[in-house]
């Protein structure tokens, strides 16, 4: 684990963008928060490990490697050989030792995800979460609320996600001539933020395995919510708000408002309609005279002949 309190690199952050398909090089050099491995140098690793499953199983080292394709693609023994070098442990999420990061992944420092040929890093740097894809171009902050949220959503979309464990260095130590490998940078965290917000969805590199986007704000999961919530009730959600106090039950029509006016109308008419007293009658000149709802004329009559009958006597 990371130990004292001093920061990373002096607070800065290091970020990959995507050289080829050497998505394997930068997942690990992010993770690791400076430009520790080369291409090069994982292949040496994967040739190795190749070199060893021959010996094991006794067939040419001329076959297929396992560990490395054609186009560069590395597997995660290779990424394990890697950061067994800096004394780092990749261990994957379903494991049973892994359990406490199934509940809590605050608990942990790196995660590495992968689907088919991409590989790509969320890594906790001076306390907070980024995403450090590198067909981004800039690591994405992640909020603390949205974490095991986004790595569910990993999962369900069938990433393969292991957790990085162990004494993560603390600085890169390079002189700033090595300190870079042409497709690195560093950025301290308000330009990383910059950089994400202004490049547009359109403008981003992409790619076929390509995660789903983390959110923009926390504001979208509650609009899912109380968008489920209109479909399994068909709408009518006004019994359930009325559970809700009035300032919460205002925040969340304001938090819907900016991007669900469909659902903020439903709800809104819903709340109007539960906390609205019934609209009292006003009698105007064109108001006719009201009926009387029970009795009736031969009733009136009888009534106006027992008064005769009265005066009489």
């Amino acid at each position: 684990m990371e130990g004292g309190s001093s920061s990373i690199n002096g607070g800065m952050l290091y970020h990959e963008v995507q050289e080829s398909k050497l998505c394997a090089v930068h997942c690990v050099n992010t993770v690791l928060q400076g430009p520790f491995f080369s291409e090069i140098d994982l292949a040496a690793l994967a040739s190795d490990l190749d070199r060893t499953e021959h010996q094991m199983l006794n067939t040419q080292h001329h076959q297929e490697s396992h560990n490395v394709s054609m186009d560069g693609d590395f597997s995660i023994q290779v990424l394990q050989k890697a950061l067994e070098v800096w004394d780092l442990q990749v261990i994957p999420l379903h494991s049973p030792v892994a359990e406490p990061a199934q509940v809590d992944p605050e608990l942990e420092n790196a995660f590495i995800c992968h689907l088919q040929d991409h590989w790509f890093c969320i890594r906790k740097v001076n306390g907070e979460w980024y995403n450090f894809d590198s067909l981004y171009a800039a690591p994405e902050h992640l909020s603390r609320f949205y974490l095991s949220a986004y790595l569910d959503t990993l999962k369900g979309f069938g990433w393969s996600i292991f957790i990085v464990r162990g004494n993560f260095p603390k600085e890169c130590p390079m002189t700033s001539a090595e300190a870079t490998n042409g497709y690195g940078q560093w950025l301290l965290p308000e330009d990383a933020e910059r950089i994400i917000k202004s490049s547009s969805s359109g403008q981003r590199q992409q790619h076929h395995q390509q995660p789903p986007r983390t959110p923009p704000t926390e504001d979208d999961d509650l609009n899912a919510a109380i968008a489920a919530s209109l479909r399994e009730n068909g709408g009518e959600v006004g019994t359930s708000m009325n559970s809700l106090d009035d300032d919460l039950a205002a925040a969340i029509a304001a938090s819907l408002k900016e991007s669900s006016p469909a659902v903020v109308s439903v709800v809104n008419k819903d709340i109007n309609a539960a906390n609205t007293p019934p609209a009292v009658a006003t009698l105007t000149d064109a108001t006719p005279p009201v009926t009387p709802a029970t009795g009736s004329q031969e009733g009136t009559s009888e009534t106006e002949s027992n008064k005769s009958t009265l005066q009489d006597k």
